[in-house]
């Protein structure tokens, strides 16, 4: 089984930074592409941004030049650091990998708030 846990959320003005992170741990013998998925209140989950086990990454278009994610594969972490955050990013924030534990699997952090006022 594998966990992932989030850490970094919170509440922040217009225009700040937040930093999240989530770390995998338990039976991994390897990672594949990690990403950050966010959900907000009546909207369906989407992705905000994913990197490769090579570091290619991909992002949506609402966060391109503001959001940057990378990984530390030594660590088994990923982490999302947000910029020049708007109200609009408030959201659940999820953490997901796929890992090899006992055959390729989709896996989910439990999801951290980041709340951005105006």
């Amino acid at each position: 089984q594998v966990q992932l846990v989030e850490s970094g959320g919170g509440l922040v003005q217009a225009g700040g930074s937040l930093r999240l992170s989530c770390a995998a741990s338990g039976s991994i013998f390897s990672l594949g592409v990690m990403g950050w998925y966010r959900q907000a209140p009546g909207k369906e989950r989407e992705l905000v941004a994913a990197v490769a086990n090579a570091g290619t990454t991909n992002y949506a278009d609402s966060v391109k030049g503001r959001f940057t994610i990378s990984r530390d594969n030594a660590k088994n972490s990923v982490y999302l650091q947000m910029n020049s955050l708007k109200p609009e990013d408030t959201a659940v924030y999820y953490c997901y990998a796929k890992a090899w534990a006992s055959g390729w699997s989709d896996y989910w952090g439990q999801g951290t708030q980041v709340t951005v006022s105006s």
